[in-house]
């Protein structure tokens, strides 16, 4: 669940964060899932990327559409070939600290989706989607206009 569904009393977007907006619940793989099923949980799903992650919950990749249409173009089977010979790394992450400002010229510098929020040690926490940003903006415009 997203802390925007409970919306933080009276702040306004400018004053939020990453941990007010991500998605606590994340579905994550580990290296050696395959391609196939992490095609077929992102279809499932409805999101374009999976974070990747160790045995200590440790971010270490990302598997996205476009990592596995690259697999597919090259003739990978993708039920054979695992999550570690297609992802992405290093992986662009935030913290919960991170201001929505900033998320905010990240996803936009960078043409991100989501991104993955991680804590002090790299383990993962959530994810903040573009989609959770406008969501936010538009539950906090009821009461004001945010200005950045």
């Amino acid at each position: 669940m997203r802390r925007i569904d409970f919306l933080v009393g009276g702040k306004s977007m400018t004053d939020m964060t990453a941990s007010h907006v991500m998605e606590r619940h994340v579905i994550s793989c580990r290296v050696e899932t395959s391609c196939h099923d992490m095609a077929d949980t992102m279809v499932k799903g409805g999101f374009g990327s999976i974070p990747i992650i160790d045995n200590e919950q440790t971010l270490i990749g990302l598997v996205s559409e476009y990592d596995i249409l690259d697999a597919l173009m090259k003739g990978k089977y993708l039920l054979k070939t695992p999550a570690s010979e297609v992802m992405t790394q290093p992986v662009i992450s935030i913290n919960e600290e991170t201001p929505i400002k900033e998320v905010i010229a990240l996803i936009q510098s960078r043409h991100l989706i989501r991104v993955p929020v991680v804590d002090h040690e790299g383990k993962l926490i959530g994810l903040v989607a573009r989609r959770d940003i406008i969501g936010c903006y538009l539950e906090t415009s009821l009461s004001s206009l945010p200005s950045f």
